[in-house]
């Protein structure tokens, strides 16, 4: 059998054509007197052996055994022909299947002499499904089949191709490509834009082209653009000549435009919902569509969601803000909805109009202006994971659709407001709602002027694909903004708003969080004024980001403010932090996972510098150490004792104390600062010490520099926080002290010293209180302490005065019965200060007050 695979293998003339066939020549008695050598090669026989031998030696039966088969080859010869299949003989004796065909010759009347042509069956059968073949090309093929001659001229074409130009004849034959197509162009890339451009490289090349894509316009559907998958390669002759070009084409309309929706899928997947901004989304969704689908999108979000607020439930009829409006493909009508303009503002929709439509249907409704003026279409096909879950919700969205339908039954034509877009040339208008997790987030409107074909089902379908993205990447945006709200007012409200006014140090601080977008972390800083003008220097780090760490910062700072208003050493304070945060892992749910975010692994530097006696004392729990430059610029970490980070428990904290020269400048910062994945923590600190060691700049300045030079690219992996202070010392003129003895008399002595420095003060108006304070508080150290009593007066921003002994009692505010002979000072005192309290030392404990300055 004959593959046609090659030229070489391709013939056309057929098993019984005289020019390859056993040809046999009879006389009028059927006597062979010619002889081919083909005729040799089919049947064995040498001329000399045969001729003159009846044709009885060659045939054996000549019943006829393939009718079909002889009635094709009785249509492809003449009238004086006849043709049978019959049984013939070899010369080796073995019997073998032929197909011949006698054809009477001129001679005289009677019995003509007669030829006979005969070839083996088999390959007659083969040739028989090759006729077959190049009919159903001619006639049934679903590809369309043309010849062009060299000047690109239309001269054959199959019974589809016919179909799709539906034209006679005599119309189309000798006609160009480009006059058979209205607007037709190449829309494959790399090939002339150009059809006959094509067909001509490959009739000079002879290089086929397969796979090109070709749209226009038949003639059989002009309204509507077609797309063929087109085929060309060069015809010629046996001896080599151009006979022109041959296509094939096949209408794949269809499969092209599902490719192409698949392709909008999936770019919808990448593209839409690439970061948590509404808007941005709702821009995305606009980019992705136009022009290959829309040529016009509006996209309206409910008012409340762009805030992050809970969507109203179904039924209320939503507050709209028109976030996106854009047009995209350049025939539309400059006027068309959706071209740019100031967005978002509110937006409204008469009734009856496919937007309300849609709200009220929860489904797709479109309009289509040219097919069917003034209807609407309330379609709800949805896709299956959507249609499952929105076809479980309550029950009266059905009472909604069907009122929706009724709303478009008598309102469509009514719907020509200005956001219909009728007037502006908008032929079909598709309103599709932006639902996710059971609720209605907006809608997206897309519009087509340019684009002539009606919004179908399979693009209704790639519509609700394309809303439910955009409505889930909505969702999540406001989810989001809705968490960075309230991150942002819990941060807000935890982190210091205003450091306190003192006089001990000046600050500045940064804080940077790794989530830039979310703006919240679990690093903190603070700055706490304590008695005796003393000031609370607080860093910290918690585990994680977002909410969570925020909340948790904001106990751990507010835990940190309370144990340091009761005037507790750095390392006990430490202490107790750690008791707390393991009291709070403990006091979860039996069986709950420990979470990180409860406080264990906390990171936290606590420091305490006393401006009169110019001492730092200082403990950290799994911290960096603080760094200090003295006024010479000379750098160092303070070698302050490591601590286990807090919630680990059962190991002590200790403190480092240390003596700073007025005007240094104290480093305190979380590890996110120097270190990171790229950098580690040596290697940050040298960096650091580069920044802090110039003493021109001021603290602000050199905050600034820091993170630039820290932090070139932004926030890294990990929040950062940076507290600088700059220390001050209360001089002489400031502070007075005084040693009393601890007998009567002293409170006398108190009294006298105190007046005398009041005057000297000018702060004669608050003598008469602070007599009366001191004359106490000295009273009871004399009564309930042993030992030398202290009297410390402190002219700061407020009158602080202190009274320490050595005693460890603490003194207990109450109110006194009817019949108690004491206990009332304490009381009065109370009454007539801003502000009192107790701290305790390794040698005793000071009651101290604090008065304000007129």
């Amino acid at each position: 059998m004959n593959a046609w695979s090659d030229a070489e293998t391709i013939d056309f003339r057929g098993p019984l054509d005289v020019t390859s066939a056993a040809t046999v020549l009879l006389d009028s008695e059927s006597v062979v007197i010619g002889w081919s050598e083909a005729a040799g090669d089919l049947f064995g026989y040498e001329p000399r052996e045969i001729l003159g031998r009846p044709l009885a030696t060659l045939i054996v039966d000549r019943t006829s055994r393939d009718q079909p088969l002889i009635e094709l080859l009785d249509r492809s010869v003449g009238p004086a022909c006849r043709s049978q299949a019959c049984i013939a003989r070899h010369r080796d004796g073995h019997r073998f299947d032929i197909a011949m065909t006698l054809c009477s010759l001129a001679g005289p009347e009677g019995r003509p002499p007669q030829i006979m042509v005969a070839a083996a069956l088999e390959p007659l059968r083969s040739w028989e499904a090759h006729q077959a073949m190049l009919r159903g090309l001619a006639t049934q093929s679903p590809i369309g089949l043309g010849i062009y001659d060299t000047d690109l001229r239309l001269t054959w074409i199959n019974a589809k191709y016919q179909t799709e130009i539906d034209r006679k004849v005599s119309e189309y034959v000798g006609k160009r490509v480009n006059e058979l197509y209205d607007g037709g162009s190449v829309i494959s890339e790399g090939y002339p834009p150009r059809l006959e451009d094509v067909m001509r490289n490959v009739i000079e090349t002879g290089e086929p082209v397969f796979g090109l894509l070709y749209e226009a316009r038949p003639p059989f559907d002009p309204d509507h653009d077609h797309v063929w998958s087109c085929a060309y390669y060069r015809l010629m002759d046996a001896d080599g000549h151009v006979l022109g070009v041959c296509e094939d084409a096949l209408d794949i309309t269809d499969r092209y435009r599902a490719q192409q929706r698949l392709a909008l899928t999936v770019r919808a997947g990448v593209r839409i919902g690439t970061t948590l901004d509404m808007v941005t989304t709702a821009r995305e969704i606009a980019e992705v569509v136009i022009p290959a689908f829309a040529d016009g999108v509006t996209v309206d979000l409910v008012e409340g969601v762009l805030e992050g607020e809970e969507p109203r439930p179904p039924g209320d009829a939503p507050s709209l803000v028109r976030v996106v409006e854009r047009v995209g493909s350049p025939y539309a009508p400059a006027d068309l909805p959706g071209a740019p303009s100031d967005v978002p503002y509110p937006v409204e929709y008469e009734p009856g109009s496919p937007q309300l439509t849609s709200l009220a249907s929860r489904h797709a409704v479109t309009v289509d202006r040219q097919s069917a003026p003034g209807a609407v279409a309330v379609t709800p096909e949805r896709n299956g994971a959507t249609a499952d879950a929105e076809e479980r919700e309550d029950s009266g969205a059905r009472g909604t659709e069907n009122a929706a339908e009724d709303a478009a039954g008598k309102g469509a034509a009514d719907a020509t407001g200005p956001t219909d877009g009728t007037e502006n040339g908008v032929h079909a208008t598709l309103a599709v709602p932006l639902r996710a997790r059971g609720t209605t987030m907006g809608l997206v409107t897309f519009m087509r002027s340019a684009n002539p074909a009606p919004f179908d089902n399979d693009e209704l379908a790639l519509a609700n694909e394309l809303a439910t993205r955009t409505a889930l990447s909505v969702d999540n945006a406001r989810r989001y903004t809705r968490e960075r709200a309230s991150a942002l007012t819990l941060q807000r409200n935890l982190l210091p708003r205003g450091l306190p006014e003192q006089s001990a140090v000046d600050v500045a601080h940064r804080y940077l969080p790794s989530d830039v977008g979310l703006g919240v972390g679990g690093d903190w800083f603070d700055v706490i004024a304590l008695s005796g003008t003393r000031v609370g220097l607080v860093v910290g780090d918690v585990v994680g980001h977002g909410v969570n760490a925020a909340a948790t910062m904001g106990r751990l700072r507010t835990t940190v403010r309370a144990l340091a208003r009761l005037d507790l050493a750095p390392d006990e304070l430490l202490s107790r932090l750690d008791d707390l945060v393991l009291q709070g892992a403990e006091d979860q749910e039996p069986g709950a996972v420990p979470r990180t975010d409860e406080g264990l692994g906390v990171a936290c530097l606590y420091a305490v510098y006393d401006p009169v006696s110019r001492r730092c004392t200082a403990a950290r729990a799994g911290h960096p150490p603080a760094a200090s430059v003295d006024p010479q610029g000379d750098f160092k970490l303070l070698d302050i004792p490591p601590g286990p980070p807090l919630g680990v428990g059962g190991l002590p904290f200790e403190s480092l104390d240390v003596e700073l020269p007025e005007g240094s400048l104290l480093a305190l910062f979380t590890g996110g600062l120097v270190q990171d994945r790229y950098r580690d923590i040596d290697s940050g600190v040298e960096k650091l010490k580069g920044v802090l060691s110039d003493r021109e700049g001021t603290l602000e300045e050199l905050c600034d520099r820091a993170l630039s030079e820290l932090q070139p690219d932004g926030p890294a992996t990990d929040d950062a926080a940076l507290l600088l202070v700059r220390t001050h010392e209360l001089g002489a003129d400031q502070v007075t002290a005084w040693e009393l003895t601890a007998e009567p008399s002293a409170v006398s002595r108190a009294r006298t010293l105190v007046m005398d420095r009041l005057a000297e003060w000018g702060l004669d108006e608050m003598a008469f209180t602070t007599e009366l304070v001191v004359s106490e508080l000295v009273t009871n150290a004399i009564r309930h302490a042993v030992g030398p009593i202290y009297l410390r007066l402190i002219r700061d921003r407020s009158l602080h005065v202190e009274v320490s002994d050595k005693g460890h009692t603490s003194p207990n505010l109450r109110h006194s019965a009817t019949d108690d002979e004491g206990g009332r000072g304490l009381f009065i005192v109370a009454q007539m200060v801003q502000r009192w309290g107790t701290r305790y030392t390794t040698s005793g404990k000071t009651i101290w007050t604090e008065q304000a300055l007129p």
